[in-house]
């Protein structure tokens, strides 16, 4: 293992070297808007969901660090990268040679959807939102999740034992927001909002594993109390949307 860890640090070395000597500008760049970027070679981030986008798009090649990523652009080696913006933002600054498109490629916003007759779920959730706003748990969640941060939310101990509890619906193939790991148990990062809204309101979920098209309808027919994993533009007047918990914003990085 540290025998490949050095033969990976000696070849980003060497291409750091070769584009110092000829310059990143030797190879042209002709990406000039997110319309460009279908059927190119796009580099993401593992384990986050613009790495999802550029396979859905084009070839897309896997990085374990941005950093490496920023150089494969510079060197030529892939045509462009996708990224959340506020990661985008500070890997750009510190490199030479490449910027960001203006127009972005992606943009969302993750809710909870509610029934819409029950008002006090709504304010409920959307009371407990502000508090993980306030007290940074929902951008460590988004930098974990959209850029590989460390954040981790410790759950209390407790929930087990609450007598209180909703219904929750969920997609089980849906990574990084939710999905089953090794042993079947649900995680991602709309699994660890909906544990840490819980906690805020001294309630456990119960989760129902659903086909993303059918959360929506789920919510509607009162087969669950909530749902997460359903597409942004879905549900319009058949239920309650909860103030966003996530805004996803992807952008596309090119050489200069």
């Amino acid at each position: 293992m540290i025998r490949n860890k050095m033969k990976k640090i000696a070849i980003l070395l060497l291409l750091s070297t070769v584009l110092m000597l000829v310059g990143c500008n030797r190879v042209p760049n002709a990406i000039s808007s997110p319309d460009d970027v279908g059927g190119t070679i796009i580099g993401g981030l593992a384990g986050t969901p613009s790495l999802r986008l550029a396979d859905e798009l084009g070839t897309a090649v896997v990085f374990e660090s941005g950093a490496e990523m920023m150089l494969a652009i510079r060197a030529g080696s892939i045509d462009c990268a996708i990224m959340e913006r506020t990661t985008a933002l500070e890997l750009v600054s510190d490199t030479r040679g490449v910027r960001i498109l203006t127009e972005p490629l992606v943009e969302y916003e993750l809710r909870f959807a509610v029934p819409m007759e029950n008002r006090g779920l709504l304010d409920a959730i959307n009371m407990a939102l502000e508090e993980l706003g306030r007290n940074g748990t929902l951008r460590g969640l988004v930098n974990r999740y959209f850029a590989r941060g460390s954040f981790r939310y410790q759950p209390l101990e407790d929930a087990e034992y609450r007598e209180n509890f909703l219904h929750i619906a969920l997609p089980a193939d849906n990574p990084p927001f939710s999905f089953r790991d090794e042993n079947g148990l649900f995680i991602g990062m709309d699994v660890e909002v909906a544990i840490a809204v819980s906690d805020i309101l001294d309630i456990r979920f119960e989760v129902l594993e659903y086909d993303p098209w059918e959360l929506v309808t789920a919510v509607w027919h009162g087969r669950a109390d909530l749902a997460l994993g359903w597409h942004p533009g879905e549900g319009e007047g058949i239920i309650s949307k909860s103030e966003p918990y996530a805004r996803a914003v992807h952008v596309v990085i090119v050489r200069r």
